[in-house]
């Protein structure tokens, strides 16, 4: 059977969305985990990954349209599956600007087509073309539009790039690997970033996770940096290939982050994600200029290894949700896409079994075995540490008797993942410590 994409909610409030961009058309091959598009709300942007594999088809919301919470904006058909065309508009009801066919884009909207942003700026641009400038750093006020009364589109943006119309921020150039062997992690880079003097923030994974769990979190918030994000050994898209110590894995961080950045960076880490900066850090190969550590593996010996077992062996939904709500003080959180691409992730038997063996040689017999709190007071860096008061992973304890000058935050009424449930919160740390060190 087809598999639902639906509108996810992304802020507690949120009631609809509005779809800002596809990555994907109808009749594309997607990739589970792969990013579809992209919404909007009062408070955040944030990308929506494909919850399955398989062939897009009967997308019901062009780019521009408000879709209510819960609704199913395309489905994914598995390779020679019959589906039947639906149109936009015989689909379930969502506001748009105005109604138009399905195969009409936001580039050729009627006259009467207003956004919220054309409102509070007085400027009229397609989102695609606010989009466009956003990323070119470029004023729209610069630019002349040449649709219906006057209206920015996409190609008069790309026209003024040409021309040299005013830019309003410098724009970041990111530098991928010249050769793809140099990094030996894979990699992606989540956002470009629009400020040339901060430093770009490398973001690292927990355990049984993957780079794409960090998009959550870039929803609650704008940041200037660009963004670097790593699959650690045995997880997501990286080699199933697991190195025997914490120093061989910062190795190949070290060589992955070099392939793709050189210069300063600031280092964010979770879990076992967390261990492993740590020791990136202390080994000083890179210009690290600040450390960020969210529920951190290695502070202490006692670890939840129930769930850590329970984890990898779930291959059904209510066993993996029953684990899953270990995480997360709010279950709310734990969204039907969250769910949906973590269960994915389960049925890959040589990334479980990978992972697997992540558990067996760094959480032995349910004990952390990796220590890593004598390293992280001994860095001269600054270093920011953030804990969930209601952790049943990793104990929040872990994070007293360190250093004065190491800053610890613990939140109340949060679990083990704090960029998860205070990820407003956590995007201001990460802004004051960006600015701190820029």
């Amino acid at each position: 059977m087809p598999v639902e994409v639906i509108l996810p909610k992304v802020d507690m409030d949120m009631e609809s969305g509005q779809i800002s961009r596809w990555y994907a058309k109808d009749g594309d091959a997607v990739t589970k985990g792969q990013v579809l598009f992209e919404i909007e709300t009062d408070k955040a942007a944030m990308e929506v990954d494909a919850p399955s594999s398989g062939i897009l088809r009967n997308v019901t919301a062009a780019e521009g349209t408000t879709v209510p919470v819960g609704q199913a904006v395309a489905w994914i058909f598995a390779e020679g599956e019959a589906y039947a065309p639906t149109n936009i508009a015989d689909a379930p009801a969502v506001v748009a600007p105005e109604a138009k066919p399905a195969a009409e884009s936001l580039e050729t909207a009627p006259a009467t087509t207003t956004t919220t942003a054309d409102k509070a700026d007085g400027v009229r641009a397609t989102p695609l073309a606010r989009r466009v400038a956003k990323e070119a750093g470029i004023d729209l006020t610069s630019v002349s539009g040449s649709g219906p009364k006057g209206r920015i589109q996409k190609k008069d943006v790309e026209n003024g790039v040409a021309l040299g119309a005013a830019v309003t921020k410098p724009v970041v150039q990111l530098r991928e690997p010249a050769v793809q062997a140099g990094a030996p992690l894979h990699a992606a880079w989540l956002r470009e970033g629009n400020n040339s003097e901060l430093a770009p923030l490398v973001l690292i994974h927990g355990f049984g996770s993957d780079l794409n769990s960090w998009r959550p979190m870039l929803g609650g918030g704008t940041l200037d940096n660009p963004i670097l994000a790593i699959d650690l050994p045995g997880h997501g898209a990286s080699p199933h290939t697991i190195p025997d110590d914490l120093h061989a894995i910062a190795e190949l961080v070290e060589q992955t982050v070099a392939a793709y950045h050189s210069g300063p960076i600031i280092l964010v880490a979770h879990s076992f994600g967390g261990a492993v900066a740590t020791e990136v850090a202390a080994r000083s190969h890179l210009d690290i200029r600040a450390l960020v550590l969210i529920a951190s593996a290695g502070l202490g010996p006692e670890i939840n290894g129930a769930f850590l077992s329970g984890f990898v062996r779930a291959r059904t939904e209510p066993s993996l949700v029953a684990w899953m709500k270990q995480l997360v003080q709010d279950e709310s959180l734990l969204t039907k896409p969250f769910i949906s691409a973590t269960l994915a992730q389960s049925q890959n038997v040589a990334l479980r079994d990978a992972q697997q063996l992540v558990a067996d040689r760094f959480f032995a017999d349910g004990t952390q075995v990796i220590d890593v709190r004598q390293t992280l007071a001994n860095l001269t860096i600054p270093v920011r540490l953030i804990f969930g008061a209601a952790d049943r992973v990793i104990p929040a304890t872990h994070a007293t008797g360190l250093p004065g000058e190491i800053a610890v935050h613990l939140f109340a009424g949060t679990g083990h993942m704090p960029q998860l449930e205070q990820r407003e919160k956590i995007m201001r740390i990460l802004t004051e410590v960006s600015r701190s060190v820029a």
